[in-house]
């Protein structure tokens, strides 16, 4: 059963959150918090949260410091941020720090269903006119190249599955990992790479030649979550 940590102190939008995550997983398990310090005692308990979604103006956080305090405690919890600041800069910078995800507060509740299922499979949501900062394609290739050397060897695997065209699920049976591994992998390489959806990253990478694992430094089978 997947889980979501909502934190939000506006009460009617913790509802409305909630209500999409049900759209999107009708069986799923919802926590709430209202500041960033209810969000790391729930953490603390083990509850097992696939995703949080996050609202960055709160009772104990300004601009990103909530964020950068639930990164700081727990650096593999996938966090998407849901927010009425719609400024690309700031979405730009919510990605750039690792966000899971930005998603408006204006979007409907379909909308943000579907955002959150995208997340969940491994994409990085953005809203819909969000438009990345554009490079000449020459060094975009470039810098994708150097961003490759950064991919752990698990990663690497996963990626090189991923865009020959393996769904989630025979990932995780090639790799012999568990299918929320395999999105959580997928989530951090897709951070690695700036890009926003496995779309992307297969028309991106498709036609480049990635580093052999083998020839990465400890490169070994890992079969935990992403480092």
């Amino acid at each position: 059963m997947t889980s979501f940590l909502i934190i939000d102190d506006h009460p009617l939008f913790r509802e409305a959150l909630g209500n999409a995550v049900r759209l999107a997983l009708p069986e799923a398990r919802i926590f709430e918090a209202m500041s960033i310090g209810d969000a790391l005692h729930i953490l603390s308990a083990g509850e097992g949260i696939d995703l949080a979604l996050l609202d960055l103006s709160l009772p104990d956080a300004t601009g990103f410091s909530g964020f950068l305090r639930l990164r700081e405690a727990y650096p593999r919890l996938p966090v998407a941020i849901v927010s009425s600041e719609e400024d690309q800069h700031v979405v730009r910078e919510a990605l750039a720090l690792g966000a899971a995800g930005y998603l408006p507060k204006s979007t409907s509740k379909r909308e943000l269903a579907q955002s959150i299922e995208g997340v969940l499979s491994g994409s990085v949501s953005v809203p819909k006119d969000f438009v990345a900062t554009p490079r000449r394609r020459a060094d975009a290739s470039k810098a994708l190249e150097v961003k490759l050397r950064e991919l752990t060897p698990q990663q690497l695997r996963v990626l090189d599955l991923l865009r020959r065209g393996y769904p989630n699920r025979q990932i995780a049976q090639e790799l012999q990992l568990a299918e929320s591994t395999v999105k959580a992998h997928i989530t951090e390489i897709l951070r690695k790479l700036g890009l926003f959806s496995r779309n992307k990253a297969i028309i991106e990478i498709g036609k480049m030649e990635l580093p052999d694992p083998r020839s990465r430094p400890h490169a070994r089978v890992d079969r935990g979550r992403p480092q």
